[in-house]
């Protein structure tokens, strides 16, 4: 718990790939933050933490991926939240929330009631100010150009 910084995409996975360790079945991980922020490149560190079979890639058109364990452990179920439209939808997912890991991006909001108590990851990252900002907010460009910028990661427990 806590906060720290993490100064690349392979820190970003080392820190997951702790965190899976220590994760259990039964753990509910909610991941927020912008697009680029690291959601599913923590996720990868978690799944090869928790010794799943991959690739873990975004669920994005999906909306959740199971992974299996190769080790015996729990599967690890990865969820991108995105296109849901409300903590129903999610429930109506069904999914193995007692004998897995989940992992939900773009989570924030859309757990409650799942479970009692679960992990909450913020990220965020650190802008050097490249690029191009327009009216409607920061180019794609520039997301490209700040890939190398160091993410803040805050973690706590909910409720």
């Amino acid at each position: 718990m806590g906060r720290r910084t993490i100064g690349s995409p392979e820190g970003m996975e080392a820190f997951g790939r702790d965190l899976g360790t220590r994760l259990r079945a039964g753990d509910l991980v909610v991941l927020t933050g912008p697009l680029g922020a690291g959601k599913t490149t923590l996720t990868r560190g978690i799944a090869a933490g928790l010794g799943v079979r991959g690739p873990v890639q975004s669920p994005t058109f999906v909306i959740a991926r199971t992974h299996p364990s190769l080790v015996g452990g729990p599967a690890l179920i990865h969820v991108d939240a995105y296109r849901l439209g409300s903590p129903a939808e999610l429930d109506d997912l069904d999914l193995d929330l007692d004998r897995a890991v989940v992992v939900v991006e773009w989570g924030r909001g859309m757990v409650d009631g799942l479970r009692d108590r679960w992990w909450e990851i913020e990220l965020d990252r650190e802008w050097h100010g490249r690029g191009v900002d327009t009216a409607c907010g920061t180019t794609a460009r520039a997301a490209e150009l700040d890939a190398d910028a160091p993410r803040v990661v805050a973690v706590s427990r909910h409720p």
